[in-house]
């Protein structure tokens, strides 16, 4: 008797690991920064022809409030945040047409159908699956698989599974694209916890490097398991990388998020300001670390650099002063920083960090574990910053040291899970509301007045006012690089003049011996 083959491993995965392995073979065809725009463009378009469905099918049987509308009219699937879907985009069609060589041609049109009649995604959609790099038998299967799913049904919205997978797929193409790739995208559990804090719940909600969008999508996602609406909050953003944006602007509509006002321009936020009058009641974003060519040189008169003009060669303040700028009278911000920020006293840095400190705009400082984010191993931060001056703790700093929160789901990866986001922003909201609960935790939170930051000398490390070992805690990457450049040019120098000795006494030997 024949012995049954055990089952695969990946037989008990998850659909979204599954299609994300199968979705891999695109990578002989395709560099790992292009294929996400494939497959993702693929899984939008099964998405919106999903949901479409259901609601033309509703049509079609003159269901209750939809009796007497036409099922061809645009205008009634606005109505209901559904994109409308042209015939030839519908993905019965593309699935029907997966296995003939034009399948590359067939995709590309459905797409600009979509667009035309969708004016809020126009010039968005992903339109290059006719080129000739991208293997037409490997397209057609990735189709098949994908049909299998069920994205827009409304019992699948209702388990927001288009969200979970979207999701699922950002996070491993930037863990597929390495270090660069990751700047499209801030963990979730980093994010869960930058909103955990701010609590936004109405008003304006502003990101000037917002990515691929998860900023904004946990914000709505906030409001609504508040029992909130999605338009009780409005969202502001921009973005410099083209494709970056396109990606944000599909995840924004695919949850029926306005992306009206997410902009993208190749200048930056420092260069072209898409929203120069904007003042937000909430900035929640995760800047580029240590940038060194962000045209500095040209912005010394600019007007948001309140507390100091920025340093040319790195515009970590120059984000600080740019949310704080743009922030309301009473907004707040989360930003995640490089921790060398801390601590730098290179240029007009210690200068600006003293005066945001004597302003009394930080609310408090959130020491990260290493391995929470895909692109770098830069030690990382959380600064939040508070313009409202009438409330109970101004002139104080919460310092939280979150070093030993958090957990390994693989080798290289690091996530907080659900109690450690809670006992972080617990902590932090008892104490901005001077509640009972909050008191001073020796290694892991402290609460600090402005007179303790000023005899640290302004340096505002967690370690330092909670009792850490601050070996490790005063790592400051920029200064430790450029230390570092300085020894290997030195190094070389010494090497150089080395050579040039062994070579001259080779000569005179070589010269005695001709003697």
């Amino acid at each position: 008797m024949a012995k049954t083959k055990p089952a695969k491993p990946q037989d008990n995965k998850p659909m979204e690991q599954i299609l994300f392995l199968t979705a891999d073979k695109l990578r002989k065809n395709i560099d790992a920064a292009e294929y996400k725009s494939y497959v993702l463009g693929l899984l939008f378009l099964k998405y919106v022809s999903d949901a479409f469905d259901v609601l033309h099918q509703k049509i079609l049987k003159k269901e209750g409030e939809y009796a007497y509308d036409d099922p061809e009219d645009k205008l009634v699937y606005s109505a209901e945040y559904v994109f409308f879907v042209p015939e030839k985009a519908r993905w019965n069609y593309i699935v029907t047409r997966a296995k003939l060589p034009t399948i590359g041609e067939e995709v590309d049109t459905a797409m600009d159908l979509i667009e035309k009649d969708n004016p809020k995604i126009r010039g968005v959609l992903f339109k290059q699956f006719a080129q000739s790099k991208l293997d037409k038998v490997t397209l057609g299967e990735l189709i098949d698989l994908i049909n299998n799913m069920d994205l827009g049904t409304e019992a699948a919205q209702r388990k927001d599974l288009f969200g979970v997978v979207y999701e699922y797929f950002l996070g491993q193409f930037a863990l597929a694209e390495g270090r660069k790739g990751g700047q499209f995208y801030t963990p979730r559990s980093v994010v869960s916890l930058l909103i955990a804090m701010l609590e936004p719940t109405k008003g304006k909600v502003y990101d000037p490097c917002c990515g691929s969008g998860g900023m904004f999508v946990m914000s709505e996602k906030f409001v609504e398991q508040h029992q909130g609406r999605i338009d009780d909050i409005t969202i502001y953003g921009q973005e410099s990388n083209q494709t970056t944006w396109k990606l944000c602007v599909m995840n924004l509509a695919i949850r029926g998020i306005d992306p009206e006002q997410v902009k993208w321009n190749s200048e930056g936020s420092f260069l072209k300001d898409a929203h120069p009058d904007l003042k937000a009641d909430y900035i929640i974003a995760n800047p580029p670390f240590n940038v060194s060519d962000w045209s500095g040189e040209l912005l010394r008169q600019d007007g948001r650099w309140k507390y100091g003009v920025p340093p040319n060669g790195n515009a970590n303040y120059a984000w600080l002063q740019h949310f704080l700028y743009h922030l309301a009278p009473k907004g707040k911000a989360g930003i995640v920083l490089s921790k060398g920020a801390l601590t730098t006293k290179q240029g007009s840095e210690y200068e600006i960090r003293k005066n945001m400190v004597e302003a009394g705009v930080i609310d408090c400082i959130i020491n990260l574990p290493t391995k929470l984010f895909l692109n770098t191993q830069i030690p990382a931060c959380l600064w939040f910053l508070n313009r409202d001056t009438n409330r109970l703790r101004k002139g104080e700093v919460l310092f939280i040291d979150a070093r030993n929160l958090g957990h390994l789901v693989n080798r290289r990866t690091r996530e907080f899970d659900e109690n450690d986001i809670k006992q972080i922003s617990e902590t932090y909201h008892h104490w901005l509301n001077t509640r009972d609960e909050y008191e001073d935790i020796p290694g892991f939170c402290k609460s600090t007045v402005v007179a303790d930051i000023e005899a640290m000398d302004f340096v505002l490390t967690p370690g330092r006012f909670i009792g850490l070992p601050d070996e490790e805690d005063d790592f400051d990457f920029t200064e430790r690089f450029n230390y570092l450049q300085i020894e290997l040019h030195n190094q070389m120098l010494q090497e150089s003049a080395l050579n040039e000795r062994i070579k001259s006494n080779l000569s005179k030997i070589v010269e005695a011996s001709n003697v």
